[in-house]
């Protein structure tokens, strides 16, 4: 059942649907959602003349469609009385701010939010990333950050910069790599961002093959950047590993941390592992799974046929079955993500085959996880809302970042930060 927040957000796509192209729509409720978020904070004032003319023309929408003369205060007042009615609402008594860039579906802002965090931008161009996001946050991101006409949304002042960029390669060749080798990739945006507000800190993650990509080289701009043209005190970055922060996933990930120079933090500590005291059966469902999640009978000979070849010429890629008391595999959205991390699970009693089961369902209990186990995975709370296709939430959860070590980092953070 839709909440109060996304019916006023549906209406709104119901009106201007045939009206405004998707971009154009999905840009004017990045506005007017972060305007309604930021009622009563220093940052309302970007967005509040684009934000009301948009309400102003949402309620002449519906005067033409109902024939009824609306009021544009009238929705001003429903609109803000809904924003609260969402699964996470930012705190009212927040202790600092940040912006969530390359937000995904929101992990950064989970984990920065449980920590009395207030998001005043968020730029995530996935469509369907957009849907989870708002399902969940109330508010929609901008989309592509390297556009103009987001980039003008941005806060001048904010605590801390969030990003989980994507990696990318820089133009170099033979040079010590800063701030310039950077443009036209995502790292630039992020830099520029930095270079522009100056927030007192950063945060970034990104996959750990970053420390070997390029020979190095990519990861050795990234610091000489930050470090001396953007002048952050950055410590030496750290691979940390979802498993050690409470989930039962083995996802290694590396973790950027910065502080502007003039606050004289000249240290760091990165938090401390933490005995795991969780396995899959911890996070299983506790209900009897759907068909649909069973392998059949022919894909898994496949597998089985697959792995045997890559065995047979020294190599271990193939499936893997994860046991009970074990813990999965890193959730991705490529590269066998998902046969990387098949369970047994013989509560099954319909062997109907269902969608996009082709055969017999394989009589061994043997079944892909669910989209709600993988965001246990990743230490989302159950009642986060998954609105989109299993094919779009196993991408969606398999992109995230794994929230409690998001968290843990985080709360360092802001400990040296004295907030």
């Amino acid at each position: 059942m839709k909440n109060i927040a996304n019916n006023y957000l549906f209406d709104i796509d119901n009106s201007f649907s045939k009206v405004l192209p998707m971009e154009t729509l999905n840009h004017n409720k990045a506005v007017l959602t972060h305007y309604l978020h930021n009622m009563h904070n220093g940052v309302t004032s970007i967005y509040e003349k684009d934000a009301l003319n948009f309400i102003k023309s949402y309620v002449k929408q519906k005067d033409l469609k109902t024939r009824a003369k609306g009021k544009s205060d009238e929705a001003l007042q429903n609109l803000l009385f809904s924003i609260d009615d969402i699964p996470f609402p930012p705190p009212k008594d927040y202790k600092f701010t940040f912006i969530d860039l390359f937000a995904g579906i929101g992990g950064f802002k989970l984990a920065m939010q449980n920590l009395r965090g207030k998001c005043v931008f968020a730029s995530e161009w996935d469509k369907e990333a957009q849907k989870t996001y708002q399902a969940n946050f109330g508010d929609v991101p901008f989309g592509d950050i390297t556009s103009s006409e987001v980039k003008k949304y941005i806060p001048n002042q904010f605590d801390i910069l969030c990003a989980g960029f994507p990696c990318q390669a820089f133009s170099i060749a033979g040079r010590r790599g800063g701030f310039e080798d950077t443009r036209g990739t995502l790292f630039f945006e992020v830099a520029d961002i930095l270079k522009k507000a100056k927030p007192k800190a950063f945060f970034l993650e990104n996959v750990k093959g970053l420390v070997s990509h390029e020979r190095g080289a990519t990861l050795a701009t990234i610091l000489n950047v930050l470090r001396n043209d953007l002048n952050y005190f950055v410590p030496d970055p750290k691979v940390l590993n979802a498993k050690d922060f409470g989930v039962p996933q083995n996802r290694e990930r590396i973790f950027i941390v910065g502080f502007r120079k003039d606050l004289k933090i000249e240290n760091f500590q990165y938090p401390s592992p933490k005995p795991l005291q969780k396995s899959f059966i911890d996070i299983r469902e506790k209900n009897t799974v759907p068909t649909k999640y069973y392998l059949s009978k022919q894909y898994l000979k496949t597998l089985r046929e697959h792995r045997e070849r890559h065995a047979s010429k020294g190599n271990g890629f193939g499936f893997e079955i994860i046991a009970d008391q074990s813990i999965a595999n890193a959730v991705v959205c490529g590269g066998m993500g998902r046969e990387r991390n098949l369970v047994v699970d013989d509560r099954i009693t319909d062997f109907v085959p269902q969608t996009n089961i082709k055969g017999e369902v394989n009589r061994e209990g043997i079944r892909k996880m669910t989209p709600r186990e993988w965001a246990r995975l990743q230490g989302f709370p159950d009642k986060f809302i998954i609105p989109v296709s299993d094919a779009s939430a196993y991408k969606q959860f398999g992109n995230s970042v794994a929230v409690p070590a998001i968290q843990a980092t985080a709360k360092q953070i802001l400990k040296y930060l004295g907030i």
